[in-house]
């Protein structure tokens, strides 16, 4: 699916880049697929940020979800500690 986002930035840049020159030479076109591909390189290298910054939040929420449960497993027998020293 994001293969197809990027597929649709490269055209979008070539018909813009063809679009704005008027009529093309093969000068003109072979800059719009240059320029085309730098976007869809451009498009990939973003996708692959985000792909591992979604991991990372993974991996952090996984992190953070462990931390609260060892959190609340102290805070328990904290309250056991505590309601014995009362009994005493």
């Amino acid at each position: 699916m994001k293969g197809l986002g990027v597929k649709r930035i490269a055209a979008a840049s070539l018909v813009i880049a063809l679009a704005a020159s008027g009529c093309a030479t093969s000068g003109d076109l072979t800059d719009a697929r240059t320029e085309a591909a730098d976007a869809k390189r451009i498009a990939e290298e973003a996708n692959a940020k985000a792909d591992r910054a979604v991991a990372d939040a993974a991996a952090a929420r996984a992190a953070a979800d462990a931390a609260a449960e060892e959190a609340k497993k102290a805070s328990e027998k904290s309250d056991r500690i505590f309601q014995r020293s009362l009994h005493k």
